[in-house]
């Protein structure tokens, strides 16, 4: 017999690469989406993608041959769709990526085999950007076809039980925090996508404001308190500072980073920051450099989601 539920919650994210195939998939697809590379004519989009997806391939996948040749973001998100399944009995569980599988088509295929009309959405980027939110949002409603009443949770950045998940991560590393300048570290954006109304910069800077306060009043001080952009691609203006800029200026310090834009690690958690950009701190004569882990599915982001959904 089928179990009924009540509703579904659905979780939204990116998505990774599991094979060099999937590499492709995922490039070919996010530089595809309108909302990534801006250009209203399809072809020319799709031509553009096309070549950069050419260049950037064999390139991008020496990278993740340094990852174990997955991104970590496929087996973690289970993880947390497992825990969330196992604190809620009544609400169907299920994840949807915007640019690798699973897709919204398989999940929405589920939903109506289950009898499921209605659903929560939880992007899960804490700040709002047209270039994740409003991409994933467009995508899983493009597949729906209005066939379901629909909720979807906002950006949370200033909820205070998911920043306390935050800064529970930072306290994890059990360091003497007072050495440590800590680096939230926010995934890049071109400044004529920031030009034309997305709001991402200002929230990321209202969130590294908010956290700013968390962590004195939990005594946590550091030596400074710093925002860098990281993943700049391509000739464009992007915002700044970038994280590389941003790491010069601690030459014999120490340096903590958080990816900040980030719930669930991925590639450019255990690529970028962990190896890439620590061969550049090493190289600059930063004396010990860390990375946090995001928040992933901690029982602190699970009693955040608890709390947001009843």
């Amino acid at each position: 017999m089928n179990k009924k539920y009540k509703k579904a919650l659905v979780l939204l994210n990116m998505g990774g690469a599991r094979n060099k195939d999937e590499l492709k998939m995922f490039l070919s697809n996010m530089f595809q989406d309108e909302n990534i590379l801006t250009i209203k004519s399809k072809f020319i989009r799709y031509l553009i993608s096309s070549f950069i997806v050419y260049k950037r391939l064999d390139f991008a996948w020496e990278n993740y041959k340094q990852i174990n040749n997955q991104s970590p973001i496929n087996d973690l998100t289970q993880k947390l769709v497992k825990k969330l399944e196992d604190n809620f009995e009544d609400i169907y569980i299920d994840q949807v990526m915007r640019y690798t599988p699973p897709f919204a088509n398989e999940c929405i295929k589920t939903l109506k085999d289950k009898g499921i009309k209605d659903i929560v959405l939880l992007p899960l980027y804490p700040q709002y950007s047209t270039t994740t939110t409003k991409s994933s949002i467009e995508d899983f409603f493009k597949v729906s076809k209005k066939e379901f009443n629909i909720k979807i949770i906002k950006e949370f950045y200033e909820n205070s039980i998911f920043n306390d998940a935050l800064i529970e991560q930072i306290k994890n590393k059990n360091l003497d925090f007072k050495e440590y300048n800590l680096v939230f570290s926010a995934h890049g954006l071109p400044q004529k996508i920031i030009n034309k109304g997305d709001p991402y910069e200002k929230q990321i800077n209202s969130h590294v404001e908010i956290l700013s306060k968390k962590l004195e009043d939990k005594n946590m001080k550091f030596m400074s308190i710093n925002l860098a952009y990281q993943s700049k691609i391509g000739p464009l203006r992007w915002l700044e500072p970038s994280l590389e800029k941003m790491l010069k200026k601690f030459k014999n310090k120490k340096v903590l980073i958080y990816p900040i834009s980030f719930i669930i690690d991925n590639a450019e958690t255990y690529f970028e920051l962990d190896i890439e950009y620590k061969e550049i701190a090493n190289n600059l004569g930063i004396i010990d450099y860390q990375v946090c882990s995001c928040v992933n599915s901690s029982n602190k982001f699970i009693e955040f989601i608890k709390k947001i959904i009843r």
